[in-house]
């Protein structure tokens, strides 16, 4: 095998690795949507279209493995091929939390989701997409920077999914009628919540492969951290 074609085969990978990171973004993205307008249907639909998500991370994983062990690569080589093993499975753990939340607007009993706080998701929603759209495009162009900043763009989504838990509490204590649903809810924003955290993970990923170091990376406001140091 010639260097050439190792070369094309990681560029082919990444490649593959920005159209998951599409698909995987676009379904979080419909789920929300599709919780707030009550819209069972497209909700059935993100929870089958899972399968086309995971099917690719297969087929991800599998074009990795045959590299690794026919095309004779070198330590970067190796660095990148483990990493977008990793990001591949992130990015399928990703589509699962999309297809959990149009598993919980499928579960719940049709109603109202105008409780306090849940329009938050909207926005909370956003961001992790985005982030993960960045991310992926840093990792594909070995953007330490960005990868470096992202992180306090997940403190955005944690302050996020603080106001959207405390709001479906309250709720919960002002109507008790809402007790299932906010706890449904909350199951919602937590998915997402654990979206953003994964996003920071593929970061550190790009940073391994610039680096040959694994690291974590923190978030800007994590005082506690600081102090114990």
């Amino acid at each position: 095998m010639t260097r050439k074609f190792l070369d094309e085969t990681i560029d082919n990978l990444k490649q593959d690795i920005l159209n998951l990171a599409g698909l995987v973004s676009a379904a979080a993205l419909e789920s929300v949507d599709a919780l707030l307008e009550n819209d069972t249907e497209r909700s059935k639909a993100v929870y089958l279209n899972d399968a086309a998500i995971n099917d690719k991370r297969v087929a991800i994983e599998n074009a990795c493995l045959i590299a690794i062990a026919t095309q004779q690569p070198l330590a970067t080589d190796l660095r990148e091929l483990a990493s977008i093993l990793e990001i591949a499975t992130e990015l399928e753990r990703m589509g699962d939390y999309a297809k959990g939340i149009a598993k919980i607007n499928l579960m719940i009993e049709k109603k109202s989701t105008k409780v306090k706080s849940i329009l938050q998701l909207q926005e909370m929603v956003e961001i992790a997409a985005d982030m993960l759209q960045r991310a992926v495009r840093a990792f594909v162009d070995l953007d330490v920077e960005t990868a470096r900043s992202l992180p306090n763009d997940d403190d955005k989504v944690d302050a996020l999914f603080n106001e959207i838990y405390a709001g479906l509490v309250q709720d919960m204590m002002e109507k008790k009628k809402h007790i299932s649903l906010a706890s449904h809810l909350q199951w919602a924003a937590h998915h997402i919540e654990r979206m953003a955290d994964r996003v920071v993970n593929i970061c550190e990923r790009t940073l391994f492969v610039a680096t040959g170091e694994m690291n974590e990376l923190e978030e800007s406001d994590d005082q506690w951290v600081m102090e114990i140091k």
